[in-house]
């Protein structure tokens, strides 16, 4: 059973027979059952018919037995019965038995019950046989005056689809709307009515509005919504009538219907372009988005904004509104809030910079103020990074900027913190005014920092840029604090000892042992009620250290080097040098004991002993390849990193630009009349490439390559031999897909109730049943059908084409569809994100595809860049990482879908040793995404692109 059919039989709550009952069993139920029995019976052979039984022996008994019924179930089921059923004999002339049933539409149409009359023309509107309609005519156009609108405005359909399919039946039909249009109060009439004049008589519809366009205001918002597309067409078709409908689109942005306030914003940005009507459009856009509690409404409008921006002559305009759309930052939403600062950071100009920054600093003050929500410490981030922008962007407001962002450092949330500190360090290497305001506040914050990895970073910062005497010796001293009394072995063995005898025994003291190389081992832990308090008061380095964090110590280690060589440069007094070098020496000396003793929870690792004793090698020996190295080698690799990210962000910025046309000052001008034939011919040709352009065609010579043509996603879905052939344009939307069937009927037979029928297969959901319809021998004609998408996987539709062959006996032919596969990368776009951020998604992220590479691709980068093409996926990892040939290659990719989904994609791949230039690489993807279906629709999608032909590999730019 197909889609349509189930949601029909869903429809009409058909049973499920273990056998179908046979047409005698039915027939007899429809004579001699009861009104509840007849409206069970009539299911059972809706449902019937739908799958394509005939039973052309019941259609008298329904006519002469349910027919004459009253009930208004079985009056509805009857009008589905009608719909379906077969109306005319296999050479196409009409059944006989359809006078009586035409008899009972006209009575219906007379019926006292306004429910029996509006559900009738309603019907009608689907009945595609003018000799069943004709008959009808008087009667439906005397329900025009009936005094229910149900009726009136389902007439007024009628009224319309008559016209529209058979307009020899009521010529008159604009006439006669306009006239009831002009009588009528009814909202919903009137809508209906206007919306028929826009379609059959737009003239008429203008004389209408011209004559009340002063009340529009005043209408319901259904009226209102028709009103705003008529005004649309009628200026796009004739822009010369723009002034007399601008009034009336302005008056609209008023209208107490938000969707009539955002169709007429629309409307206004495309009839006028002027400040003043842009302007309006977005103040009307940011009242919907900051009144609607819909976060999807919300994000569409913030679409509308953005695409407004996007327009050179309308940004200057929406500069003077940032503070504005800073208000929607009270959406709870994170993506509002995220999209809105991006706009908000793109808009703002030195006119503002100041505000904005005040506004960030109120909004920074909120974060700290409320609790902790799922999303506060992501929404901390943004602030941090959109700050940070700001002061990159606009350096006057750093200064101002800085103490704010401060704070975030004794934040317990890393995120907001480690952006904290990448936006200090690029701040206080480019700023150089600005370093004694950043170490100060830096050093103040320093005890109140809680995270190890903070620590780090801080670290680095301070021991890189305090070049005074008086700046090394404030870090020293915030040292001694962080790191407690030295040596650390020993005092915490006393500590213990101490804590063991005050504690009464109640815990059994470790015995304390001395190992081969004279450090001090214990052999049991001391575990008290006191110890907790302890832990809890310990300075925060001495903390990591006896966690076994010695990662920290290390850094600590090169920091201590960094500030006792400077020292050295700036103190001539040997004493004071040897001092200072002396207490460095020996802090970096207690760490490594700490590691080796036992006493914290880990050991040392051997990379930081090696950082450490490299450290204390440095300062015994001086020499001066290892003091540049620490002195000037560190920052000038932060140099090239801040530049190389620099250059990175200019291209991304440029790629995202639009292209626009440049025309110097003295450029000559070109005209035509005055060129010879030569130049002639040469400006023709550029007349007829801008004619390609406008019309959404590309001047490249590739273009006629059907890969790069709309031609590529035409699926056939039928064979060439079959009796009707079938393609169909796939076009995928945001989120639906469009299919645009084109069905030909190559045989010399009439088709009737040809009907495409469709399924779909994995999270793909069709929207409606296309409509049956009637082919002449050798016609063809289009159906559109909708396919709603709710996730990122690989989805598959599927059907066939159901057709009665005129004059023929036999039962309905079928021909069956080839599949459409439906292709996940139409959902899937690059995008970017920190490193901190590609670590952390990957360790949440459950779901995992490992992806054996089997290619016939032998070089490295080359095999990149077609992964890289085939998942619409970005490489994180720089240019620079990637360059030179060692024989393996490891990179990070990221993509992001439409429905806010993460794809992450780790690749390693080498060249086999020794191999031939012509051997290709090998090794395996690993793809994490949050859902499953991600996941394994992209390993999927690189399993089917790895082999691939040489020529249409990427080439080097």
């Amino acid at each position: 059973m197909t889609a349509a059919e189930n949601a029909c039989y869903t429809l009409i709550n058909a049973p499920t027979d273990a056998e179908p009952p046979t047409e005698i069993q039915l027939k007899q139920d429809l004579e001699r059952g009861d009104v509840r029995t007849k409206t069970e019976t009539l299911k059972k052979v809706i449902y019937m018919i739908l799958n394509g039984e005939k039973m052309p022996s019941l259609l008298m008994t329904i006519i002469r037995f349910v027919l004459p019924l009253q009930d208004h179930t079985i009056k509805k089921l009857l009008l589905i019965f009608w719909e379906i059923v077969p109306k005319t004999h296999p050479d196409g002339k009409l059944l006989q038995e359809m006078i009586l049933v035409c008899d009972a539409y006209r009575k219906d149409l007379q019926h006292p019950n306004e429910f029996i009359r509006g559900s009738t023309l309603r019907f009608l509107c689907k009945l595609k046989e003018p000799e069943l309609l004709e008959p009808l005519m008087p009667a439906i156009r005397a329900c025009l005056e009936h005094r229910h609108s149900y009726v009136r405005r389902n007439a007024v359909l009628a009224i319309f689809t008559i016209f529209k399919n058979f307009d020899f039946l009521i010529p008159d039909a604009p006439e006669l709307i306009h006239n009831f249009l002009e009588q009528e109060q009814d909202a919903s009439c009137k809508r209906n009515a206007f919306m028929m004049l826009i379609h059959a008589d737009q003239e008429r519809a203008l004389d209408y509005l011209s004559t009340c366009i002063d009340q529009v205001h005043t209408f319901n918002d259904i009226l209102q919504l028709v009103i705003v597309e008529l005004i649309y067409k009628v200026c796009h078709a004739n822009p010369s009538e723009r002034a007399r409908f601008i009034r009336c689109i302005y008056n609209l942005l008023n209208s107490s219907s938000p969707a009539v306030r955002y169709e007429a914003a629309g409307t206004l940005v495309t009839l006028s372009s002027a400040p003043t009507a842009v302007k309006a459009a977005a103040v009307c856009y940011i009242e919907l988005i900051l009144k609607e509690s819909d976060n999807n409404v919300k994000l569409i409008v913030l679409d509308r904004l953005i695409g407004l921006r996007d327009v050179p002559a309308h940004e200057r305009v929406l500069q003077d509104l940032v503070m504005d759309i800073l208000r929607v930052l009270s959406a709870p939403d994170l993506e509002v809030r995220k999209k809105t600062l991006q706009l908000a950071l793109e808009l703002v100009s030195s006119r503002n910079i100041e505000e904005m920054v005040l506004y960030l600093k109120k909004e920074v003050s909120k974060t700290h103020n409320t609790g902790e929500h799922e999303d506060t410490g992501k929404y901390r981030q943004l602030l941090v990074r959109t700050l940070h922008s700001c002061s990159v962007k606009f350096p006057d407001v750093a200064a101002t900027i800085i103490p704010v962002l401060m704070e975030f450092l004794s934040d317990k949330n890393e995120l907001a913190a480690a952006d904290v500190l990448v936006f200090v360090r690029e701040a206080i290497q480019r700023y150089e005014q600005l370093r004694p305001l950043i170490l100060g506040k830096l050093l103040e914050v320093f005890p109140q920092i809680k995270a190890v990895k903070i620590h780090r970073a801080a670290l680095w910062i301070l021991g890189e840029y305090c070049t005074t005497t008086e700046d090394i010796q404030s870090v020293i001293n915030e040292l001694r604090m962080a790191l407690g009394d030295l040596p650390i072995v020993d005092v915490e063995l006393k500590k213990a000892a101490g804590e063991a005898e005050e504690d009464d025994k109640a815990v059994p003291t470790g015995q304390r042992l001395v190992t081969e190389m004279g450090t001090y081992a214990t052999q049991s832990a001391l575990i008290s009620s006191s110890k907790k308090s302890d832990n809890d008061n310990r300075p925060p380095l001495r903390g990591y250290l006896l966690d076994g964090d010695f990662f920290v110590g290390a850094s600590l280690a090169t920091t201590l080097t960094k500030l006792a060589l400077r020292y050295i440069h700036l103190t001539k007094d040997a004493k004071k040098q040897n001092s200072f070098v002396a207490e460095a020496m020996f802090i970096m000396a207690s760490v490594l004991h700490l590691g080796k003793s036992g006493l914290a929870k880990n050991n040392i690792n051997d990379d930081d002993l090696d950082c450490i004793a490299l450290c204390l090698k440095v300062l015994s020996e001086r020499s001066p390849l290892m003091v540049q190295i620490f002195n000037e080698g560190c920052r000038e690799s932060l140099q090239t990193m801040l530049q190389a990210k620099q250059q990175e962000e200019r291209e991304t910025q440029k790629s995202y630009r639009k292209k626009g046309l440049t025309i110097q000052a003295d450029d000559p001008i070109n005209f035509v009349q005055l060129l010879n034939k030569a130049e002639l011919g040469s400006q023709e040709d550029q007349l007829a490439l801008s004619l390609s352009l406008a019309m959404g065609q590309t001047q490249k010579k590739e273009s006629t390559d059907i890969s790069s043509s709309k031609l590529n996603k035409v699926t056939q879905l039928t064979g060439f031999s079959d009796p009707v052939y079938a393609e169909a344009y796939v076009h995928v939307n945001q989120y639906d897909i469009v299919l645009d069937v084109l069905i030909v009927n190559q045989t010399s037979d009439t088709l009737q109730n040809c009907t495409l029928e469709l399924a779909t297969l994995g999270d793909l959901k069709l929207v409606e049943k296309p409509q049956p319809v009637t082919m002449a021998p050798h016609d063809f004609c289009n159906i559109k059908a909708n396919v709603k998408v709710a996730s990122t996987e690989n989805g598959i539709i599927f059907g066939n084409i159901v057709y009665d062959v005129s004059g023929a006996a036999n039962d309905r032919n079928v021909v069956v569809l080839n599949d459409i596969h439906i292709d996940v990368m139409d959902y899937i776009i690059p995008a970017s994100c920190t490193d901190s951020e590609f670590r952390q998604m990957w360790a949440e992220f459950e779901w995992e595809n490992k992806v054996t590479v089997n290619t016939n691709i032998a070089d490295l980068n080359t095999y990149l860049k077609h992964l890289i093409q085939s998942t619409n996926m970005k490489c994180l990892t720089p240019d620079k990482a990637l360059k030179g040939q060692c024989g393996f290659m490891a990179a990070n990719l990221y993509a992001k879908s439409i429905f806010g989904e993460d794809a992450l994609a780790n690749l390693s791949v080498e060249k086999p040793y020794n191999s031939a230039p012509e051997t290709p690489v090998v090794g395996h993807i690993r793809i994490r995404a949050k859902s499953q279906g991600m996941a394994l629709s992209l390993g999927d999608k690189i399993n089917m692109s790895q082999k691939v032909d040489k020529s249409k590999l990427p080439t080097e730019d």
